[in-house]
């Protein structure tokens, strides 16, 4: 019988044939003053990834391989949550490739004491064509939107060594206590789980903190199709989120809902026609210059090829997001908080 490990890492698996033998390296390899235990819970991988990870889990004792019946992610995390014996919890991706230092230096950072969730940005990292070309695009502002979690590089700009984050997060640390007091996951949320924890953690005066020196390597998705489901998906339920923490509403969830709604106004006669024009028009604008930057430092075909990849990430956001407020409701409160944020910051 092992020791109590000091840390247990959960890491969700399902279909990450094409990652996991790299990408677990990195998870296994991490540096600690302690010990620690992997859970990897497989949600009925169908592309070989329950082989490797049944290989991984018999070279080396502190790998187990759990069972995630239901595929998602939020089941997945309560599932290793509840196996977890470690004093601390983190929560590490098979499309990630991690520093070995993420753990340790999480942890460390937890036991000063002022925070209860500590995190690192995801710096995206293509590995093969596509990939390569929506890593460029959420090295963008328009590709991130508002969210403080992705390393965006702007003019002039120095990155401190950490800062606090609101809902968009990336993985992380916790102590285990704190995470069970709190819940867990929800289950009705098989995306944007870690966004809905978070608004939680707010709720209940917590911070989050994003650490620059646990910036973890993010591989995306490799086409656009598998991109648009991601964002549909991602849309969808945080317009649920909304619904349940309207202070987790911000002006970057609305825009890419507004483009897709003013898209309509080409069957709504005149008027509607110009709206949808104006809005395309200035969409199409602000793309142009983002792409014109890019190709500056980058390939010119990747550059060329970035309009693809905004688009479908944004229009494919934005009709979940309608999808969500159709199936759970407009999130009233939250959009006009929102609104009212803009409205201060814009005097």
């Amino acid at each position: 019988m092992q020791a109590r490990p000091d840390v247990s890492v959960l890491v969700p698996v399902r279909n990450e044939g094409r990652l996991i033998a790299s990408t677990a390296r990195t998870i296994l390899e991490q540096h600690l003053a302690g010990t620690i235990e992997f859970l990897m819970i497989d949600g009925n991988s169908t592309d070989g990834t329950r082989d490797a990870l049944e290989e991984l889990a018999a070279r080396d004792q502190r790998v187990r391989v759990l069972e995630n019946p239901s595929g998602d992610l939020a089941s997945a995390l309560n599932i290793g949550l509840g196996e977890a014996h470690g004093e601390f919890v983190a929560k590490m991706d098979a499309h990630t490739y991690f520093p070995a230092d993420y753990l340790q230096i999480g942890v460390e950072r937890l036991r000063r004491g002022d925070v209860n969730w500590v995190s690192g940005p995801p710096v995206p990292h293509g590995v093969d064509r596509w990939s390569r070309r929506v890593a460029i695009a959420l090295g963008t502002p328009l590709g991130v939107g508002g969210s403080a979690k992705w390393p965006v590089r702007t003019p002039g700009s120095a990155d401190a060594d950490e800062h606090d984050l609101r809902t968009g997060v990336f993985s992380g640390v916790w102590r285990r206590s704190v995470l069970e007091r709190v819940g867990g996951w929800s289950d009705g949320w098989p995306v944007n789980e870690d966004s809905e924890l978070a608004s939680r953690f707010l709720e209940r005066g917590e911070r989050i903190v994003c650490m620059r020196a646990m910036a973890a390597s993010y591989v995306p998705r490799a086409s656009l199709p598998a991109l648009a489901r991601q964002y549909s998906r991602y849309g969808f339920y945080r317009a649920k989120t909304a619904n349940r923490h309207p202070d987790s509403v911000g002006v970057s969830q609305l825009a890419p809902a507004a483009l897709v709604a003013t898209q309509a106004g080409w069957l709504a006669g005149r008027r509607g026609r110009a709206l949808a024009r104006l809005a395309l028009g200035a969409y199409c604008a602000a793309q142009c210059v983002v792409c014109a930057r890019v190709a500056a430092n980058e390939d010119a075909s990747d550059a060329m090829l970035l309009p693809a990849v905004f688009t479908t990430m944004h229009m494919s956001f934005g009709a979940g997001w309608l999808a969500g407020c159709a199936r759970f409701g407009v999130p009233a409160r939250g959009i006009m908080r929102a609104l009212q944020t803009l409205a201060r910051g814009s005097r």
